[in-house]
């Protein structure tokens, strides 16, 4: 990007950054703007980068649905089933997210758990599917773990995190 004139006042300027529309008031001056603008690009590559090294590791398909927000095919996952004791942990960055105790069959062919690890989540809506619904990721490194409902009364906390078993990595109880 390049700019013609070096201090002129903008009447307003719209710029879409992270997915939402900054409004910079009237009659700014353009010097501040674009250190404003480069501070933010700068943020933005480093998180970036911080990110990416917890997911550099991972193969196509885990980046795929970690990364990529994708989806497994249900009853495909390995930890659909699984009723062993321990703990579910994030596949990228290894925080743990789930304990066994809060799993439970639901039958939607993806691991369902009724609760988390407190602080271990952190949930966004999503309307990519053109449904609204509530994304569930990893409150550490971001990853796209799957989807969580309310309502429908599978548990006495009537609520189903609906994950991924490509989004887990399993750690058993040594006891």
């Amino acid at each position: 990007v390049s700019f013609e004139y070096d201090d002129i006042d903008i009447a307003s300027i719209f710029c879409w950054l992270d997915g939402s529309y900054c409004f910079l008031s009237p009659f700014i001056n353009m010097r501040i703007f674009l250190i404003l603008l480069t501070q933010l690009i700068f943020m933005k590559s480093y998180s970036q980068n911080e990110e990416a090294s917890y997911f550099k590791n991972l193969t196509e398909e885990e980046k795929h649905v970690i990364v990529n927000k994708g989806t497994e095919p249900p009853f495909s996952g390995v930890y659909n089933m699984k009723t062993e004791f321990g703990v579910y942990h994030c596949r990228a960055c290894k925080s743990p997210l789930y304990n066994s105790s809060d799993k439970f069959i639901s039958n939607c062919g993806w691991p369902s758990f009724d609760d988390e690890i407190q602080g271990a989540i952190q949930r966004k809506k999503d309307s990519s599917s053109g449904l609204t619904r509530i994304e569930i990721i990893c409150n550490n490194c971001c990853g796209h773990l799957g989807h969580v409902f309310e309502g429908e009364m599978m548990t006495d906390k009537n609520i189903r995190h609906c994950v991924n078993s490509i989004s887990l990595e399993f750690i058993p109880s040594q006891e």
